[in-house]
């Protein structure tokens, strides 16, 4: 492993954020990543090749043989012969996506890896974005599934919807207390609560931890969800489950992740700027978040090696809410 390459690699070390797009794969964005971390490691300059001396016979006049000393590289060092410096490189991925959402994905490489499993162990707060319509229920709770049942929505208003969404933030924020494993009689729980840092200290099912309307323009809508230990489906099924209490069906069109733990979305790097220089430099900017600081932006300049940022307890119904939803 050359010098150079070395180097490198160790600015690498660390975590980053990435933007998926919707419909793809997040073992592609993975890959993707890995292959282009890659072909800037082994384009680095290689150090320069060792020299040996070899005795190189000489033919003389007189049909004698003389050896004359001639200083020559060393053929192992060649990169026909030696290789590429790297070839496996391991990228971990943190909360991941499936295919149909979009968002802010980490990723980590080398010790990296080790925050992302701290990470997960902290049970950070993620924030998504979710997109509904109203009208159609199908059978895996998303716009792309086999439509299962069509229903008016004339009857639905926006005081209704937000009815709803703040009944089930309050039976969440019940769990989210039983599962914090703190008394609510101490004064611990009255300073965290007040801070809004009650975290689940143990494997937890879904919780909600703050949920409103952003936009309500039947048929659609769209909503901001706060939540610990969630999955995609999960949050599909909630639109789902939102249509039914309000007498209605409602699916879900669109999912995209805004934070996850302490990065936000626009400290992701898009699919252009998957690469070393931007790489290293938002690996850079993310170790503020583990030293108490924020995450800093960089701005991307027409041919920089910088990071591009992306700016981009009511009741109503009859169905009981309950957190067994998976």
């Amino acid at each position: 492993m050359g010098r150079p390459a070395a180097r490198l690699y160790r600015a690498l070390e660390g975590l980053f954020a990435v933007y998926k797009p919707p419909g793809v794969h997040w073992k592609l964005v993975r890959d993707t990543v890995e292959t282009n971390l890659l072909r800037g490691l082994n384009g680095a300059p290689r150090p320069a090749p060792r020299s040996q001396v070899k005795f190189l016979p000489e033919p003389c006049r007189d049909n004698r043989v003389t050896l004359e000393a001639s200083v020559l590289p060393v053929l192992a060092d060649h990169p026909l012969v030696a290789g590429p410096q790297f070839q496996k490189l391991r990228v971990g991925v943190g909360h991941r996506l499936d295919v149909f959402s979009s968002g802010i994905l980490v990723l980590g490489v080398g010790q990296g890896n080790v925050r992302l499993t701290e990470m997960y162990n902290s049970h950070n707060t993620r924030d998504y974005t979710l997109e509904g319509e109203f009208g159609r229920a199908t059978d895996d709770f998303s716009c792309h599934g086999r439509v299962i049942e069509r229903t008016t929505y004339g009857h639905v208003t926006k005081d209704k919807l937000e009815s709803v969404l703040a009944m089930i933030q309050g039976v969440n924020q019940k769990a989210l207390l039983t599962y914090s494993n703190v008394d609510m009689r101490s004064q611990e729980a009255y300073e965290l609560a007040a801070k809004g840092s009650l975290r689940p200290q143990s494997k937890s099912p879904p919780i909600i931890t703050g949920l409103r309307c952003l936009k309500f323009a039947p048929p659609h809508f769209t909503l901001e969800v706060h939540c610990v230990n969630e999955t995609q489906k999960y949050l599909r099924r909630l639109v789902h489950e939102i249509g039914l209490e309000l007498r209605s069906s409602a699916v879900c069109t669109g999912v995209r992740r805004e934070r996850d733990g302490p990065f936000k979305l626009q400290h992701a790097l898009t699919r252009q700027h998957w690469t070393l220089p931007d790489i290293t430099q938002a690996v850079h900017c993310s170790w503020a978040t583990w030293t108490g600081g924020e995450v800093n932006t960089v701005q991307l300049k027409k041919k920089s090696s910088t990071f591009k940022t992306q700016t981009v307890l009511a009741r109503c119904g009859t169905k009981r809410w309950t957190l067994d939803m998976k």
